[in-house]
């Protein structure tokens, strides 16, 4: 880990590379706070960078938690820290202790900054996702909001939407990361290209594995409801539901449109084939559309979008003596609901 002024100074980064860290640069420290770095320095001028210390990790607001495990992973090859923490998908309430770091502070208070993220920006997306789990209820939610955030973090916030519970990602590292299959339907761009969403769907149907779901877009060319009628007709058994994404432009997925592609999907002798729904969905337009014949929802942006959970992580304990800044009281904080993780 990087460990002085000195170092920082002398370390030559090239331009001509992808902007985001690497696993080594974040390990490293070269994602922390400055400040870190020189306080280090000054302690270990003072004989007291190898002080044992405890430090309380506390939200700014309620939230669901997650990226404990990615500090674990950053944390575990740290000489004589222990960790304790609320399980990922746990609530917790604002100021509640959700995590409590022991050991020399040289070996993680230069991460704090890294903590913090890992742990603001996890908890942030899960608990959009809880929302808007909540108002689905029983229906899926898949989540597919990796081309609304930078792709070093994508696979970070599907994780987190899944531990938040979103029933599947589409991002396929997201996904694999908690050893599940990515899911997903199909672009417009594909049906563009081809000319014919039946052509596509055809194709598509022709060429996937049998356990693959056919699930397909009818809103690129024709009437939404026709479309899927059109899709029904030639994927027959095999198709099982169709996808709405009516854009803005266009009104959008209103409860009308479900209810009449509902209607005409029925009349027309496929009362099986679902009908999912996505496009600008958040937990108020889920609950309404909830109210319809919906069988499940697409969500990207609203989670993507979620407020990051502001993480504060203050020194409760130097040399096993109770101590704090103003404000805040001395002592380890006391929560039965920590688990010992590390």
């Amino acid at each position: 880990m990087i460990e002085s002024l000195k170092e920082v100074r002398e370390l030559k980064v090239g331009v001509d590379r992808l902007h985001s860290a690497t696993h080594d640069e974040i390990k490293t420290g070269l994602t922390t706070d400055i400040y870190f770095i020189k306080t280090l320095e000054v302690l270990r001028h003072l004989g007291l960078d190898r002080v044992n210390v405890v430090a309380d990790i506390f939200p700014r607001r309620h939230g669901v938690m997650a990226g404990v495990k990615e500090v674990v992973e950053l944390l575990e090859d740290k000489k004589g820290v222990k960790v304790w923490a609320l399980e990922e998908g746990e609530e917790f309430d604002k100021r509640e202790v959700v995590m409590q770091i022991e050991g020399p502070y040289g070996e993680f208070g230069p991460l704090e900054t890294v903590i913090l993220g890992m742990l603001a920006s996890a908890s942030g997306w899960a608990s959009a996702a809880r929302e808007c789990k909540r108002a689905a209820g029983e229906k899926m939610l898949l989540c597919f909001g990796a081309r609304h955030v930078h792709p070093a973090v994508a696979p970070v916030m599907e994780r987190a939407a899944l531990i938040g519970g979103a029933d599947a990602a589409s991002c396929i590292l997201g996904a694999k990361l908690l050893g599940k299959e990515p899911k997903g339907t199909i672009p417009h761009a594909g049906i563009l290209i081809a000319g014919d969403t039946v052509v596509f769907a055809k194709a598509y149907d022709e060429i996937m594995p049998d356990d693959e779901p056919r699930i397909v877009l009818v809103d690129t060319f024709k009437d939404e409801a026709e479309e899927a009628i059109r899709v029904a007709q030639v994927l027959g058994d095999k198709l099982l539901g169709i996808r709405l994404d009516t854009p803005d432009e266009r009104g959008g997925v209103t409860p009308d449109l479900v209810k009449e592609v509902r209607v005409r999907l029925n009349q027309a002798g496929f009362n099986k084939v679902k009908i999912f729904v996505s496009g600008g969905l958040n937990p108020e337009r889920i609950r309404l559309l909830s109210e319809y014949p919906v069988d499940g929802f697409g969500v990207g942006s609203y989670i993507v979008h979620g407020v990051h959970i502001d993480m504060t992580m203050d020194l409760k304990e130097v040399m096993g003596k109770p101590l704090a800044k103003r404000g805040r009281l001395p002592g380890r904080g006391v929560n039965p609901r920590l688990k010992r993780i590390l």
